[in-house]
């Protein structure tokens, strides 16, 4: 590492300091063969957890690429990384393998600098966290392009990821922006736009993504209209992510036009030469397939879709785990 790089990640982190005043921060440290450091900031004014997952060398002149990965519901950022499975280990650390996802996309997009950075809260929960003030899309804007400018320097741009409660998020920042930033590159819901509005949301995701080529969504959901747990509807008829996801299709097809695919397992949408990318998954026997998304190269798919890097990478969404080779 140069003096200069030295100085540069000293910066990001007095930048964090100031930003999340009053937080808990823990140092970073290097971890495993890729030489990774994680970095996390524990901020108790405002109830977020975040831990950054970066290389654990930056360099200014090579593309930097932020993705902002909210979490699901009931998840502790351990589980939503993942691990190798020991004896006694908890289920959870099983069923998402982000960590070991961004492995396997650094691996093909070794010309640029990943970094992850998992977003959660005390409760736990994005929808209740939401609910906690009327400030609170305010807050996560503030919080989102606080860390994007730490990054200033590396020129990066952006992806807001997300999965299952953690669409809250994401849509609690394009509630508080008036026109999604430029530098936000790629947009994602694993079965987690719950919280779609067509009069709040497609405006600005149209314009979006009609201002450049290199703008990107994608959008993963599953018939959960069909499931039912303990006995109940696991969602109501309009609240599930199979009707938001439709929804948001035809409210964009206003403004764009969408070619259809359908086979035994899919119905797929395209638009805009790939730019939006919509995979709805069929469930004629009514099962829960909710993280299944994730864990099936679903994080990986909403990363590369439709840019260079898919054709160099060799994976299939609902396919098997690519990146098995990667957990840690």
């Amino acid at each position: 590492m140069t003096i200069n790089q030295y100085l540069l990640k000293n910066i990001i982190t007095f930048i964090l300091l100031l930003v999340f005043a009053g937080c808990k921060t823990k140092a970073p440290t290097a971890t495993g063969p890729l030489s990774e450091q994680n970095r996390e900031i524990n901020n108790p004014s405002n109830g977020m957890i975040i831990r950054i997952n970066e290389p654990a060398t930056l360099r200014t002149n090579r593309p930097t690429q932020l993705i902002f990965f909210a979490l699901p519901n009931g998840n502790s950022i351990e589980w939503t990384m993942g691990k190798k499975i020991e004896a006694g280990d908890d289920w959870h650390y099983d069923i998402q393998h982000i960590a070991a996802q961004t492995r396997y996309i650094r691996s093909i997009m070794q010309d640029q600098q990943v970094v992850v950075i998992y977003l959660a809260n005390q409760l736990k929960s994005w929808p209740a966290w939401k609910r906690l003030g009327p400030e609170r899309p305010a807050e996560i804007r503030r919080v989102v392009d606080s860390l994007i400018g730490s990054y200033k320097a590396y020129k990066p741009k952006a992806m807001l990821n997300s999965h299952s409660g953690g669409g809250s998020l994401l849509f609690g920042y394009l509630d508080a922006v008036e026109a999604i930033p430029e530098v936000i590159n790629a947009i994602a819901f694993i079965d987690s736009d719950y919280g779609y509005e067509d009069s709040m949301h497609t405006e600005k995701l149209s314009h979006w993504l009609n201002q450049s080529r290199q703008h990107r969504l994608s959008v993963l959901a599953y018939n959960d209209s069909v499931v039912f747990f303990n006995g109940k509807p696991l969602v109501s008829p309009h609240g599930g992510t199979w009707y938001r996801t439709q929804w948001m299709q035809r409210s964009l097809a206003r403004t764009m036009d969408f070619t259809r695919q359908e086979d035994s397992l899919f119905i797929h949408f395209k638009a805009l030469r790939g730019q939006v990318d919509i995979h709805l998954k069929k469930n004629p026997a009514a099962l829960i397939y909710h993280t299944e998304q994730v864990a099936r190269n679903g994080f990986i798919h909403t990363v590369l879709h439709d840019t260079r890097y898919a054709r160099k990478a060799k994976y299939a969404y609902w396919g098997e785990r690519v990146y098995n080779n990667w957990i840690w």
